[in-house]
C-alpha cells in the first residue's frame, strides 16, 4: 500500500471516529447534549476556532458544554476514541493557546457562577466570568482579582488563571499561582476534584494514588537537587509562564497544593478549571501617575533599578519607537513630539488607601530617583483627565502598531523577561536584533519592575522569505533571552505554540524531562491541547500561520483580538465581530485565489443569515476595538450589496409622511386582529405572511404597540413667548410618531405628549417644525443599505432644522437615542443636536422640583447613548429619579436593532436572555429608545418606558 492510500485511509478512519462521537455526545444516555451545541458546518468551526493569535487550525467539531457535566462526557467519550480535545473561554489568547484541528470544547452562557466570601476577600468564580465583571462583583468591598492583563475587559476566569495571567499592577506577588486558594479541576479521565473539599480529595486519593505519588516523588527530587531547585527559584523571581509552573514543586509538600499550583499556567493541557476560588487583593482608591522621560533606554532602565523597591504599582517602560507611534494620537502630551532618538519614559502609577499614605508613597519615589537625570519634570498628578491621558498612551501602543499594518500582515506581540539588574544590557542588545533582522518598527514596552518586556512588530506570512526571516528572529531573540540572561521567553503571555519548541532551550533537559514527566501523569495519552507548552516539532512555531488576505478597507486593521465579542448581542446566537471579520476575509481569500469553490460556496451561503441578517450594527464593537472598528459599516456594505440602492427606497423616502400613515394603520389593524386571535393566533398567522412574503409582512410580537396619535402642536400655542421664555426645537422621532404605548401600559399618553409635558413644566416654549411628518433621519434606510435614500432624507431634515432652529440658535432635541446619533452623525454642525437623556440632565432637571423617588428601577442604557459617551449621564439622571437603578451586567445593545425585533425575534432573545432575572425586584424600567423598550418589556417581565415618564411623574414646575 503506497503512502497516499495510507494517508486516505488515516483521514477516513479519523473522520469516522468524529462522526461516532458526535452520535455518541447527541445520544448520550444521562445528560445527553443537544445538536444545537455540536458545531461541525464549515462557516463556525472556522469563526469558534479563531482565537488571538497568528495560528490557523479548524476543529473537525466544536462542543459548547454548559457545565461539569458535559465537560466530563465530552473528556471520556473523546477518550475513548483517541481524539485530542482543546478547551476555549474568551479565545484572547496570543500564542495559540485556544487553536486545534480536533475537537474544541468551548464555554457556553452558563458559566458564570460566583460566590464572594468573607466580605470580599475572597471570591468563587467559574471559568466564563470576564475578569472586569469579577472586579465589578469585588468593587463594594474595595477589593479585586489579583491579575490584571490589559484583556481584562475580554479575556475570562478560566484563561486568566489557565494562562497564569497577570499585568501591569499584578507582578508576581498578586497572579493567579500566588492568590489562588482551592479550585473545582476536571482530567483527562474524567474525574473531578474539588480541591477545597476534605471528601472529594480522599476519593481523589483512592482513584489517582499514582499520580498524586508521581507528584511527590517529583517534589522530593527536585528539592534535594541544589542545582535545579535554585534555577527554579530564579526563573520565578522573575515573571515566568514558560513552561510548567516548576515552582511548585519547590513552593509546597502536599501534592494536593503541588497539584493545584501546576494547573496554574498549564494552558489547558493538564486538565479543566470549573471553578477557582481567589484570595483577593486591595483595590486602593487613591491614585497618582506621572510620566518621565530620559535621554535615553539605559538611563530609563536604572531608573526601573532603582525604583525595584520603592511603594510603585507600576512601572511601565515605553521606547522611543513606541512614543513616536502615538505621539499624533489625540490627547497625547505635546512634549512627546520634542524628544530625542533615544529617548525612553517611565509610566510611574502609585497607589495608596488614603491621602496620607500617597503623600508618604510620593516622596519615596521622588527619592529613589534622586540623582537621575530627567528630561522633564519628576511631577505626579491624581488628575483623572491627565491620569488616564497617561494611561492612554501605554495602552495605545498595541493597536497603534496595528492601525498602520500593512494588509496581509499580523501583528506579533510577545513578552519576555530580563533579570531587572541586567535590563539596560538586554534591552539594549535586543534592539540590536531588530535592527539586525530589518524589524526597524518595532516597539518595545512593559511592566520593567519585573524585567518584562512586550515586543511588537509587524510580520507577513505569505512569502516563504518572511516565514524564514521570523525564524531567524524568533531563535536569536530566544537564545539571547533564555541563554545569554537566563530570562523568560514567556513573562505572561502563556508559553502556547509559539514558545513550545523553546522550553527546552530556556530550561534545560533535566527540567524539561520534568514537565513531561508531569505531563504524562495528567494526561497518559496526550490528548489535552497537544503541542502547547511541549511538542516534539522544533517548526511548530512557523507551521499552520493565519491567512490575513485584504477582506474591506473597513476591517483590514482588525487584528481578531477578541475584545469586541463580550459587548456584541449576537455573539451566542450567531457571530461576534471578530468572527464575521475572520469570515469575511475567508470568503474573500477563496475568491481571490479561486481555490476551493464548493467551500466558497457554503461559506458565502450561511455568511447571510450567520453575519448579515443577525448583526444588529449597533457599532458598540468600536468602543472596545483597539483601532476603533465598527464591524456594522462592513455588513450596512453587505447589505447595500446585496440589495442596492432601489426605486423602492426612493420612493419610500420620497412618500414617507404617507408609509408611516399607513405603518399607524397597519398597527391599528393588528390591535384589532389580536384583540380576535390573541398574541398567539397573531404569532401563527403573521409567520406564515412572513414566509410567503419574504419577510415583507413582519412578525408578530407580543408587545406590539398601539398606534402613535397626533403630534400635539396645538399646545404649543398655551405658552406665549416671553423674554425669560426658553425655546427648543422637538423633533420627534418616525419611532415615536408611529409607535404608541405598550398593550399594557397603565399610562397611555405617548411618548409625544410626555415630552410636551416635561418641557412645558421646564418652562420651555416647544417648536415643532412644520411638515416634521415626512422626515426622517436616514437611519432606517442606512441600516438597510440603502446609503442614497438615506443621505436623501438626512439631507431634507437638515434643511429642515436649520429653518427651524434658526440656523442653529435654538437646540434641537430628538426623543430617541439612535436617531440622534444618526444626526450627529450626518447633518450640519451648526446645528446643536440634544439626545433627550442630555437635554434632560443638563437643561431640563435644574429647572424641575422633584417629589420623592422611586424605590427601584431597571435601566438600559441603549448602545446609541454609550456610544454618544452619555452612559455616565443617564446613569446619573436615573439616580436622581429612583434610589436604586439596576442595570443589568451581561447586556449592552438589546440587539432589536430598529426593526430587526420584528425581523429577526430571535437576535433580540438571544441578546436579553439573562435580562428577566436581572431585573427580578424591579417594577418598572426605562430607557430611551422606542423600539427598545418593546423588546425589552418582551423579555424582562416588566414595563419599559421612556425615562421622560419617569421625569413627568416625579416633577413639578420649579414656580407652581
Amino acid at each position: 500500500m503506497n503512502s497516499a492510500s495510507t494517508a486516505n485511509d488515516s483521514l477516513a478512519y479519523k473522520a469516522a471516529q468524529y462522526r461516532d462521537l458526535y452520535l455518541a455526545l447527541k445520544d448520550a444516555k444521562d445528560g445527553a447534549i443537544d445538536e444545537t451545541r455540536l458545531i461541525q458546518d464549515p462557516l463556525r468551526t472556522l469563526a469558534y476556532g479563531t482565537d488571538a493569535s497568528f495560528y490557523r487550525l479548524i476543529p473537525q467539531l466544536v462542543v459548547r458544554v454548559d457545565n461539569e457535566d458535559d465537560v466530563q462526557l465530552v473528556l471520556k467519550e473523546a477518550r475513548k476514541r483517541h481524539l485530542p480535545v482543546t478547551f476555549r473561554a474568551a479565545g484572547t489568547s496570543l500564542s495559540g493557546q485556544a487553536v486545534t484541528d480536533s475537537i474544541l470544547m468551548q464555554l457556553s452562557d452558563q458559566w458564570k457562577g460566583h460566590k464572594i466570601h468573607q466580605h470580599g476577600h475572597s471570591v468563587s468564580l467559574q471559568p466564563g466570568i470576564i475578569g472586569a465583571r469579577a472586579n465589578q462583583l469585588l468593587a463594594p468591598f474595595q477589593r479585586k482579582i489579583g491579575p490584571d492583563p490589559a484583556s481584562i475587559n475580554a479575556c475570562m476566569i478560566g484563561g486568566i488563571a489557565a494562562n497564569n495571567a497577570s499585568g501591569m499592577c499584578c507582578g508576581t506577588a498578586q497572579n493567579s499561582y500566588h492568590t489562588i486558594q482551592s479550585a473545582r479541576l476536571i482530567f483527562a479521565d474524567g474525574s473531578l476534584l474539588d480541591t477545597a473539599d476534605d471528601a472529594s480529595r480522599l476519593a481523589f486519593a483512592n482513584s489517582h494514588a499514582d499520580l498524586l505519588d508521581t507528584l511527590t516523588r517529583l517534589s522530593e527530587s527536585v528539592k534535594a537537587n541544589i542545582e535545579l531547585a535554585h534555577k527554579i527559584r530564579h526563573k520565578y523571581r522573575l515573571k515566568n509562564t514558560t513552561g510548567y509552573s516548576l515552582n511548585s514543586l519547590i513552593d509546597f509538600d502536599d501534592p494536593f497544593d503541588i497539584l493545584l499550583h501546576l494547573m496554574i499556567g498549564s494552558e489547558g493541557t493538564l486538565g479543566f478549571i470549573s471553578e477557582v476560588t481567589y484570595e483577593t487583593v486591595l483595590d486602593h482608591p487613591i491614585k497618582a501617575a506621572a510620566m518621565i522621560f530620559f535621554d535615553n533606554m539605559e538611563v530609563t532602565c536604572h531608573a526601573v533599578t532603582a525604583l525595584k523597591s520603592a511603594p510603585v504599582s507600576a512601572v511601565e517602560l515605553i521606547d522611543r519607537a513606541g512614543l513616536k507611534a502615538v505621539e499624533d494620537k489625540p490627547g497625547m502630551p505635546e512634549m512627546l513630539k520634542t524628544l530625542g532618538p533615544n529617548a525612553a519614559g517611565l509610566l510611574i502609577d502609585v497607589r495608596a488607601s488614603d491621602t496620607k499614605e500617597l503623600d508618604a508613597n510620593l516622596v519615596a519615589v521622588s527619592e529613589a530617583l534622586n540623582g537621575l537625570e530627567t528630561i522633564n519634570e519628576i511631577k505626579f498628578t491624581q488628575d483623572k483627565t491627565i491620569y488616564d491621558s497617561y494611561w492612554k498612551i501605554r495602552k495605545g501602543l498595541f493597536p497603534a502598531v496595528g492601525a498602520v499594518r500593512p494588509v496581509g500582515t499580523t501583528v506579533i506581540i510577545e513578552d519576555v523577561a530580563f533579570p531587572v539588574e541586567q535590563l539596560a544590557e538586554g534591552v539594549l542588545e535586543l534592539q540590536g536584533i531588530f535592527q539586525k533582522h530589518g524589524y526597524s518598527e518595532a516597539i518595545l514596552f512593559g511592566h520593567a519592575l519585573e524585567g518584562n518586556l512586550h515586543f511588537v512588530f509587524t510580520q507577513g506570512f505569505e512569502d516563504p522569505a518572511e516565514v524564514t526571516r521570523y525564524e531567524k528572529l524568533m531563535n536569536e531573540v530566544a537564545h539571547l533571552v533564555a541563554v545569554k540572561y537566563q530570562g523568560s521567553l514567556k513573562a505572561e503571555h502563556g508559553t502556547g505554540r509559539n514558545m513550545a519548541p523553546f522550553v527546552e532551550l530556556e530550561w534545560g533537559k533535566e527540567a524539561y524531562d520534568i514537565m513531561w514527566e508531569i505531563k504524562r501523569a495528567f494526561d497518559p495519552q496526550t490528548l489535552l491541547n497537544p503541542d502547547v507548552i511541549l511538542s516534539h516539532n522544533a517548526n511548530l512555531h512557523v507551521q499552520n500561520l493565519k491567512p490575513m488576505p485584504k477582506a474591506n478597507d473597513k476591517v483590514d486593521t482588525c487584528i481578531e483580538c477578541g475584545f469586541c465579542e463580550p459587548i456584541c448581542p449576537s455573539k451566542s446566537l450567531t457571530l461576534s465581530p471578530r468572527q464575521r471579520i475572520v469570515i469575511w476575509r475567508e470568503i474573500q481569500g477563496l475568491r481571490a485565489s479561486g481555490k476551493d469553490p464548493e467551500r466558497l460556496s457554503v461559506l458565502q451561503k450561511d455568511y447571510d443569515y450567520q453575519s448579515i441578517d443577525t448583526c444588529a450594527a449597533c457599532g458598540l464593537c468600536s468602543t472596545q476595538c483597539p483601532v476603533g472598528i465598527n464591524t456594522g459599516d462592513l455588513t450596512r456594505e453587505l447589505r447595500h450589496d446585496r440589495n442596492p440602492d432601489s426605486k423602492v427606497g426612493y420612493w419610500v423616502a420620497d412618500h414617507f409622511e404617507g408609509v408611516t400613515k399607513t405603518a399607524k394603520l397597519g398597527l391599528t389593524v393588528a390591535n384589532g386582529a389580536r384583540h380576535i386571535l390573541g398574541d398567539s393566533g397573531m404569532n401563527l398567522a403573521t409567520s406564515m405572511m412572513n414566509t410567503v412574503t419574504g419577510g415583507l409582512v413582519p412578525k408578530w410580537h407580543n408587545q406590539m404597540p398601539k398606534p402613535a396619535g397626533l403630534i400635539p402642536v396645538i399646545q404649543c400655542n398655551d405658552l406665549e413667548s416671553t423674554d425669560t421664555l426658553k425655546e427648543v426645537v422637538y423633533f420627534p422621532s418616525c419611532a415615536t410618531r408611529v409607535m404608541g404605548v405598550g398593550p399594557h401600559s397603565s399610562d397611555k399618553r405617548t411618548v409625544m405628549d410626555v415630552m410636551f409635558s416635561v418641557l412645558k413644566k421646564a418652562g420651555y416654549k416647544i417648536i415643532v417644525p412644520e411638515g416634521v411628518e415626512s422626515q426622517c433621519c436616514g437611519m432606517a434606510f442606512q441600516s438597510k443599505g440603502q446609503f442614497d435614500a438615506a443621505k436623501q432624507k438626512a439631507n431634507d431634515l437638515n434643511s429642515l432644522l436649520l429653518a427651524a432652529s434658526d440656523n442653529g440658535r435654538i437646540p434641537i432635541v430628538c426623543d430617541v437615542s439612535p436617531c440622534l446619533l444618526r444626526m450627529k452623525e450626518s447633518l450640519d454642525p451648526r446645528l446643536e443636536l440634544h439626545e433627550q437623556v442630555g437635554f434632560l440632565s443638563t437643561h431640563v432637571m435644574p429647572n424641575l422640583r422633584m417629589k420623592e423617588k422611586l424605590g427601584k428601577i431597571a435601566l438600559h442604557v441603549t448602545c446609541s447613548t454609550t456610544r454618544m459617551g452619555l452612559a455616565d449621564s443617564f446613569v446619573q439622571l436615573a439616580h436622581q429619579l429612583a434610589d436604586e437603578v439596576v442595570i443589568p451586567p451581561d447586556i449592552s445593545c438589546c440587539g432589536f436593532a430598529g426593526d430587526k425585533g420584528f425581523s429577526t425575534p430571535e437576535l433580540n432573545a438571544s441578546a436579553l436572555k439573562t435580562l428577566a432575572k436581572a431585573v427580578e425586584g424591579c417594577e418598572v424600567g426605562y430607557s430611551n429608545s422606542r423600539t427598545c423598550e418593546i423588546g425589552l418589556s418582551e423579555h424582562s417581565g416588566i414595563e419599559y418606558h421612556s425615562i421622560v415618564y419617569l421625569v413627568d411623574q416625579l416633577s413639578h414646575p420649579l414656580v407652581s
